[in-house]
């Protein structure tokens, strides 16, 4: 019984002294489609480079499924809701994640945190989102699937039938498929995005898991070829009806919307919404940006 007294304190004095000593808030990150949670390539570089910054940081790379193959399987085929009630629960169960945490999104992970931001409120303190696509996409032309078939093959749902309910149930990119050409078809039968951006019915605890942020940083790529329209990366998106007009968010239905049904019109009143953009393509950036900007600007 001492042995077990004397060894639980020793674990709780080393949880104690790792917490201290870092000083740093926990950071979340969910990787993008085609990617998982430990490439050593993508998502092992950001670690590395918050690591090297932050000493001693605790950092938990969002893993949906029971290895790296289900994971990146998950993210083109994985109902989005079932994916963030995982992530939910991950977050809920870390004993490192009870306090506050940042939390990185890399492309789609971004609208997938801004979901558990939303559906999971209490904890999160910054939400960065880096090419995040938070209307949506209205097209694929660049795809980083394992197989150029499947490319081609979601292309064609898309294009044919993204609102049939079980490609909507069975495919990701489909749940944040937004057609401007039919908004009200969009609003009534999109699984994840219109309910996230509280389109059909209004859900204050959406409402309150967003205004909670103390900030809500969104990157947007100016040569972006992977995310169409490139400005859904600052929560804007084509003017309905068309689509070739862009609508910015402060000139959208959902910032004037008078209930305010995000928040994202009070956030921005509060200084809540840090804007960035870099001149290169889809998620191309180098680390001294990602230091300066994002650790130093968000992390530390």
């Amino acid at each position: 019984l001492i042995f077990s007294v004397t060894m639980l304190l020793k674990a709780f004095l080393i949880l104690t002294l790792s917490y201290f000593t870092s000083g740093f808030t926990s950071v979340v990150l969910w990787h993008g489609m085609g990617d998982s949670c430990c490439n050593p390539l993508s998502m092992g570089r950001i670690i590395n480079l918050i690591k090297a910054e932050m000493p001693g940081v605790y950092i938990k790379s969002l893993r949906i499924g029971k290895n790296i193959i289900e994971d990146t399987e998950n993210g083109f085929f994985m109902n989005v809701n079932l994916q963030v009630q995982d992530a939910c629960q991950q977050i809920k169960d870390d004993k490192n994640l009870q306090n506050e945490y940042n939390a990185i999104g890399i492309s789609q992970g971004a609208q997938f945190l801004r979901a558990v931001a939303q559906r999971c409120p209490g904890g999160m303190r910054n939400l960065i989102s880096i090419g995040g696509q938070h209307q949506g996409i209205y097209g694929l032309p660049e795809c980083p699937a394992p197989k150029h078939a499947l490319c081609d093959y979601l292309r064609y749902l898309l294009d044919k039938g993204a609102y049939w309910s079980w490609v909507q149930d069975q495919f990701v990119q489909a749940e944040y498929w937004h057609d401007p050409i039919s908004e009200e078809t969009y609003r009534d039968r999109s699984y994840f995005l219109a309910d996230i951006n509280n389109e059909r019915f209004f859900n204050k605890t959406y409402r309150q898991g967003l205004t909670s942020l103390e900030k809500f940083v969104m990157v947007m790529f100016e040569k972006d070829t992977m995310v169409i329209p490139k400005e859904s990366e600052w929560f804007g998106f084509y003017t309905p009806g068309q689509a070739k007009e862009i609508t910015e968010l402060t000139s959208s239905r959902i910032y004037l919307d008078p209930e305010d049904r995000l928040g994202l019109r009070e956030m921005n009143l509060k200084g809540k919404l840090d804007f960035i953009s870099l001149p290169t393509n889809h998620l191309e950036f180098d680390e001294d940006w990602f230091v300066d900007v994002i650790i130093n600007g968000y992390l530390k």
